[in-house]
């Protein structure tokens, strides 16, 4: 397998390994070589994890290319979230006890390279953050008050690490890409409450009231005992055996922090982490569809240095959509090349990449609501009055903000649409999916894979009324007794 480590500037890196070449993060994100390479172990090592920066986007597009990441956007993601960081350190706290009983003073900062620290004591420790995180370079921040407690952990560049630690985190690095195997946490397990999360003033909320309660009612009747949770009952998750997620998932919000910590606590779940944090991301789904050859519109993922190709390469009207766009928020659409400009540059200024997408008009957008890569409904969407997208949030009436929908059986869906919604949801692994298929003459486009999508009384359930809530019930039974 060919070995990758991705930096930020490789004419600053000093180190030279068997068989490992060193790349720029700007080199893996944008050329085509690295897109179609079938087997690579990406390493990256880039200064920067924050939310859309390089760093981040070498991870997700490593491991929408089917290559092995480490770090992982899972362990990016985990390394801010302060209260998974807790759970971690909670689990661990003899070790930490253990390990650092002998330090007199109030504070002590551990320093962790490729899973080592140049004091071999800490060796045990080390190699427990490493295997929970996976990040290269690593700096936790403890304090001492009855305890010792962690203060902070984070990821450190290269440029932070001292000049008397170099020598030794050259030798922990050749270690490390030497091994064939490379270490990553194993879950723990549990028992049959249901916790139903949902966040209150949801603009979008994925499943109406009425549905919440169909939802409560047949879980009770298939002998679960219910609870509806709002985000800030984080800490009570784990009294709970399953965990549905019907608040808007997005990685910065609440709903990922819930589903990782019932992932680590072996909780039954829908939806997992991994589909929050491939779902939530265009630039991921334009990739993997791409690399499957799953047919979409015309789409060019779009950064500073090819921003010019597209009016060439795709034409007008461009449809514009921020990685990490929902429900219609955060996409727009481009009429001409002026307003192109002016959108996309705007858009640059948050995120490093940006998906551009031919226009593909349509009375109507496919749904099919995928299970555990079986299809149990199937929707029309038609588009909002007046409006070229099914949600329109600046109409002027409520009524008017969403379009119509109709629901039928799904041996009426075309075999086509029905096809490629399959191999799409097959991209993202077991769990709960909205598929959005167009037919645009005669063939099918798929627009989008949604995580979490929505199951409202009376549109999605129309056809097949409480069987729909059962098969979620169901999966989310069948989760709990293969444990």
């Amino acid at each position: 397998m060919n070995k990758y480590i991705v930096v930020n500037h490789p004419e600053n890196w000093k180190m030279s390994l068997e068989n490992v070449e060193i790349i720029s993060a700007q080199s893996y994100l944008t050329h085509p070589e690295f897109s179609q390479l079938k087997k690579a172990r990406i390493f990256n090592l880039c200064k920067d994890y924050s939310y859309q920066s390089k760093g981040y986007y070498v991870s997700l597009l490593a491991e929408a290319r089917g290559h092995l990441a480490i770090p992982t956007v899972k362990n990016i993601v985990d390394l801010r979230e302060p209260k998974l960081v807790k759970i971690v350190s909670e689990e661990f706290d003899d070790l930490i006890q253990k390990s650092l009983k002998n330090i007199r003073s109030q504070e002590f900062t551990l320093s962790i390279y490729f899973g080592q620290n140049v004091a071999q004591k800490y060796r045990e420790l080390s190699a427990m953050f490493h295997r929970h995180f996976q990040i290269p370079f690593l700096r936790v921040k403890f304090n001492y008050t009855n305890k010792w407690n962690i203060k902070s952990i984070k990821a450190i560049s290269e440029a932070e690490i001292p000049e008397d630690h170099k020598e030794s985190m050259h030798e922990f690095a050749s270690q490390y890409f030497a091994k064939k195997r490379y270490d990553t946490p194993r879950p723990n397990s549990a028992e049959y409450d249901l916790a139903i999360l949902v966040q209150p003033n949801d603009p979008a909320p994925p499943s109406n009231a009425k549905a919440i309660k169909k939802f409560t009612e047949l879980a009770e009747k298939m002998n679960f005992y219910v609870e509806v949770i709002s985000p800030k009952d984080l800490s009570r998750l784990s009294a709970f055996d399953a965990l549905f997620i019907r608040q808007s998932t997005e990685v910065n919000n609440e709903a990922y922090a819930f589903s990782r910590k019932a992932q680590q606590e072996d909780i039954a779940i829908v939806d997992y982490p991994d589909a929050i944090l491939k779902c939530c991301n265009k630039v991921f789904m334009a990739e993997a569809l791409q690399n499957a050859n799953i047919p979409t519109p015309k789409t060019l993922i779009v950064h500073k240095g090819n921003k010019k190709e597209v009016p060439g390469l795709i034409g007008f009207p461009v449809v514009l959509k921020s990685p990490d766009s929902t429900f219609s928020f955060g996409v727009k659409k481009a009429k001409d090349e002026a307003e192109y400009y002016e959108l996309v540059d705007a858009m640059l200024k948050k995120s490093e990449l940006v998906i551009a997408q031919e226009f593909s008009p349509s009375e109507y957008d496919w749904r099919i609501g995928i299970l555990d890569d079986k299809p149990f409904y199937a929707c029309r969407y038609y588009m909002a009055k007046g409006h070229w997208q099914i949600y329109n949030w600046n109409a002027g009436k409520k009524a008017d903000m969403d379009g119509n929908a109709d629901c039928l059986p799904i041996e009426d869906v075309p075999e086509k649409i029905l096809e490629v919604a399959l191999k799409s949801a097959k991209l993202m692994g077991k769990g709960l999916y909205g598929i959005d298929v167009k037919e645009v003459n005669g063939k099918p486009l798929v627009i989008e894979i949604n995580d979490n999508p929505n199951i409202d009384f009376g549109v999605e359930d129309a056809y097949y009324g409480d069987q729909v809530y059962l098969e979620i019930l169901t999966a989310l039974k069948n989760r709990l007794e293969k444990k």
